[in-house]
This record gives C-alpha cells, structure tokens and sequence, in this order.
C-alpha cells in the first residue's frame, strides 16, 4: 500500500472515532440534563399536589369557622 493510502485510512479512523466519541458524550450531556428536568418536574408535580391537597384543608376550615360563627350569632340573639 502507498503511505497516502495508509494515511487516508488513518484520518478516516480518527475522523470516526472522533465523531463517535462526539457523540456519546453529547448523549451523556443529554440524558444527564433530562434526568435533572425529571426531577425538577417532580419536585414541581408534588408541590402541585401538595397544593391541592391544602387548598381542599383549607376550604374545609372556612366551612367549618363559618358554621362556628353562626352558631355563635345565634346563641348571642337568643340571649338577648
């Protein structure tokens, strides 16, 4: 073989070997930042709930403060 073949071949080696190894750490880079967003996500998915589940609690409260104050307007008009 010529030494501009040998050479030829070699840079082509190189140049895909490169470029593989491009690419898997773009993977890498990739799937590391979705595995962050993931968790993210999460995190916001149980504050949502959290949420929700206090909203619930608290619409139970004012029902229950406004039943109490009218029992109490009640219980002053009879003593008047």
């Amino acid at each position: 073989m010529s030494d501009e073949i040998i050479v030829a071949i070699l840079a082509f080696l190189g140049t895909v070997g490169g470029s593989v190894a491009g690419i898997m750490a773009s993977n890498r880079l990739t799937n590391h930042r979705l595995e962050r967003l993931e968790r993210k996500v999460d995190l916001h998915n149980n504050a949502v709930q959290r949420l929700a589940v206090l909203e619930v609690t608290v619409r139970a409260e004012q029902e229950l403060a406004r039943e109490h104050y009218s029992a109490l307007q009640r219980e002053r008009q009879s003593v008047k």
